[in-house]
């Protein structure tokens, strides 16, 4: 297998060379994944996700260079006008877009790679007041949906879809979808095929773990009521009259009736138990 084949994502641009490359590239994807873009000066006017990308690039540069309170101070700023809060230490590869820009949360050791997709209300967020890495990696070509929460150092795997409102606590494969709370992987993808890019953006066709279940449940008791039906019929192999069987049970000669029939008519009659 060819490594343009395994890892259609890692064969798309080389990462770009400066800021304003990256800057350019996290413009134009938003035309690539939100269909109610319409020109280059709405989006730059008007996408608080895209404000949110381009002030914490340069706030990540003053990072890098020490800067440290003018790097918390401009992502603060960022914060006061996107809603979007994403610490200056956090990396962020190219390409990155949040959808409608709104309640997103990422820590500061969160790492980001290329091609992923964040819609609103979604958190990157640690489980540790410890100062080491306790915030999510994700890999390339990720799709978060609305409301998720990934908590932790755990690594989130190449072209992984979480589902929207899930919570995911652990580790997850590449090309896996996961759902609910806490996130169960789906070993099966739902939906459209993937397109050409490689960046599948139908977060809302999930499949559903739960009502599986419960299917699989109905299923088996309805196949266990079939079974017990079966040895409640009356038996044709037997001399037994069919008036002289027990209609309610199937007990043979245990059965109530059969005690009343041999102790005579005077015998005081034992009322048989009734069906559920």
């Amino acid at each position: 297998m060819s490594e343009t084949t395994a890892l259609p994502l890692a064969a798309a641009s080389a990462p770009p060379a400066g800021l304003w490359s990256q800057l350019r590239a996290d413009l134009a994807c938003v035309f690539e994944r939100d269909p109610a873009a319409r020109s280059t000066l709405e989006v730059l006017t008007t996408y608080p996700g895209l404000h949110a990308i381009l002030l914490h690039r340069i706030a990540h540069r003053l990072w890098q260079r020490g800067l440290r309170f003018s790097a918390r101070l401009l992502s603060f700023l960022a914060r006061t006008l996107t809603n979007v809060d994403i610490h200056p230490g956090a990396r962020i590869g190219n390409r990155f877009f949040i959808d409608h820009g709104a309640c997103v949360v990422i820590g500061e050791t969160a790492e980001v790679g290329d091609d992923v997709t964040l819609y609103h209300g979604v958190t990157l967020g640690g489980t540790s007041w410890n100062k080491g890495k306790r915030h999510p990696t994700l890999g390339n070509g990720v799709v978060v949906g609305a409301g998720a929460k990934i908590l932790g150092p755990i690594r989130i795997g190449d072209r992984v879809r979480v589902g929207a409102n899930s919570v995911v606590v652990k580790d997850v494969p590449s090309d896996r979808t996961v759902v609910g709370v806490p996130g169960r992987i789906v070993p099966t993808r739902a939906g459209s095929p993937r397109p050409a890019h490689g960046i599948s953006l139908d977060h809302h066709l999930l499949p559903d773990p739960v009502a599986r279940s419960i299917h699989c449940l109905l299923e088996r008791i309805e196949s266990l009521e079939a079974e017990l039906k079966a040895l409640k019929a009356p038996d044709s192999s037997t001399n037994e009259p069919e008036g002289e069987r027990c209609g309610v049970c199937s007990a043979g000669d245990l059965c109530c009736e059969h005690d009343t029939a041999s102790a005579g008519d005077n015998a005081p009659a034992t009322p048989c138990p009734s069906a559920p």
